[in-house]
């Protein structure tokens, strides 16, 4: 991460710039306050001011979260998205709580470093290490639960991944200058309009991100593809609605999202079995949505190419939506790979319908058309013929692809090097590069992915009637393939080159 330039930093605070909430923080040594870039209060004299690359690091040097812009709830840096070197992986996995499941050897194990040098790579980058990193993290899903729930405060504690109650109050006081039970009476004042009030079964957030943002195609791309009794997608009162189960390493969850276009934060219902999962969850969330996207660089660029730029002229801030579990995005795709996109999804139907796992009907009350949940790579391994309706070699290729996650041969989470899983899964009999491509865009959420051979992409292409250089798209190749795909009224399949 480079060094930031406080010169810069100054002008884009003196500005209120919300597009570089979540780049940076705001640091006023005078007060003892950090803020983000876009705090409405009076900016602080230059001489005042210092700025970090994350909360962590301004916490870690005595500083305490600003009680007006609330810093800690911004959308969270776009370079986590577009770097895959260590400290880039490092930084995803503990968004994704391994921390809070695995510690701090959890997650240089995954990495294949020493704890000590990790600490020492992730501090040199971000001004502070995994640990501090991950109780920042605690911190802002201890106030959420707190505003939002009726849990008792033992139970957010614990929920949120504290090890003690102390350690716990301790935090608070510490990171928002308020106990525990100051910050629900005044989040009691605050809870949004559409929440469900008095219950502690539903935590419902509002997700923040970067304008433009083309709020409405994302939850209409994955409603298309949606798999019944796993997701559910329409719209309520003009709003699209896009609802789903969730697999979390503490049991079962499920989440109602709605949105619109040009809004700048997407609303979210959430329920999880284990409330320690919430963080879990919440992150999973915003990869599938790509809300900490950087919608001005993405459409400055395309912008400005003579085929893409009336596309992102007529949909500014789209986005590229990953997956919330990137082995089902790696089924699907197989499915997928010589059937339309509504035939991939009757097929898929059946597979889940055979194998997934039915959810407890409380965590979804009142979402009927959720039921189940999509299944574990072992069981998929496991399934018996029947549960597939598909050819035998599509069948052996899913059973061989499920079986090499469920052993830890083909590693697929936001840790992994894309160049790596990429390999493995070529490695695979009956998965071919557009395969690979595909779980690599759309499971892993790499932002530039050409998927050349897709006929969604060549067909667009055909009826523009231009062949152009696709090289100059980088590095936000993935945007562009997803502006084409909204192009054809035509099912997206892979070309022969990728049937196995």
């Amino acid at each position: 991460m480079a060094p930031l330039d406080p010169d810069l930093c100054y002008a884009a605070a003196s500005s209120r710039d919300a597009r570089f909430d979540g780049r940076f923080i705001v640091a006023v040594r005078t007060t003892g306050i950090y803020c983000r870039p876009s705090c409405p209060a009076v900016t602080p004299k230059r001489t005042n001011v210092e700025f970090h690359h994350t909360a962590a690091s301004a916490q870690q040097s005595g500083f305490r979260a600003c009680k007006r812009c609330h810093p800690d709830a911004t959308p969270g840096s776009p370079e986590w998205n577009v770097r895959h070197d260590v400290v880039a992986r490092a930084m995803r996995l503990i968004a994704d709580g391994v921390i809070e499941r695995d510690g701090v050897g959890g997650v240089a194990t995954r990495l294949g470093y020493s704890e000590r040098h990790l600490n020492r790579l992730v501090t040199d980058e971000v001004g502070a290490g995994p640990l501090a990193i991950a109780r920042a993290q605690r911190a802002q899903t201890s106030r959420v639960l707190i505003e939002t729930t009726d849990l008792a405060l033992t139970d957010v504690a614990f929920a949120a991944g504290f090890g003690s109650v102390r350690q716990f109050n301790d935090t608070i006081r510490e990171v928002f200058d308020a106990t525990p039970s100051a910050l629900r009476s005044a989040g009691r004042t605050r809870r949004p309009a559409d929440a469900d009030a008095g219950s502690s079964a539903t935590v419902t957030l509002k997700l923040p991100t970067r304008l433009p943002f083309a709020g409405t195609d994302v939850l209409e791309f994955l409603g298309r593809r949606m798999i019944p009794g796993v997701e559910t997608c329409d719209r309520v009162d003009g709003i699209q609605r896009y609802r789903r189960t969730l697999s979390l390493p503490g049991g079962d969850g499920a989440v109602s999202l709605t949105t619109d276009n040009d809004c700048d934060h997407v609303v979210a219902r959430l329920r999880v079995d284990d409330w320690a999962d919430l963080t879990t969850a919440v992150q999973r969330v915003r990869r599938m949505l790509d809300l900490d996207a950087d919608p001005a660089a993405v459409d400055d660029h395309l912008g400005a190419d003579r085929v893409l730029g009336p596309m992102v002229q007529a949909t500014p801030g789209r986005r590229s939506p990953a997956s919330v579990d990137p082995f089902e995005t790696l089924v699907r795709a197989i499915i997928g790979q010589q059937i339309s996109v509504s035939g991939a999804r009757t097929v898929a139907a059946k597979l889940v319908r055979a194998t997934g796992t039915t959810v407890d009907p409380a965590l979804v009350a009142s979402w009927s058309d959720l039921c189940v949940s999509f299944p574990s790579p072992d069981v998929v391994a496991d399934a018996p013929d029947d549960a597939f309706s598909m050819p035998t070699a599509r069948r052996d290729t899913i059973r061989r692809a499920a079986a090499a996650v469920a052993n830890g041969d083909l590693v697929l989470d936001v840790g992994v090097d894309p160049s790596e899983a990429r390999a493995k899964m070529l490695e695979l009999r009956g998965i071919g590069p557009w395969t690979a491509d595909y779980v690599l865009m759309r499971g892993l959420g790499h932002p530039d992915v050409m998927l050349g051979t897709d006929l969604g992409v060549v067909h667009a292409l055909r009826r523009i009637g231009s062949t152009p250089d696709t090289t100059t798209w980088a590095p936000w190749r993935s945007y562009a393939v997803h502006h084409l795909w909204a192009q054809p009224t035509e099912p997206v399949t892979p070309s022969r080159k990728d049937r196995p």
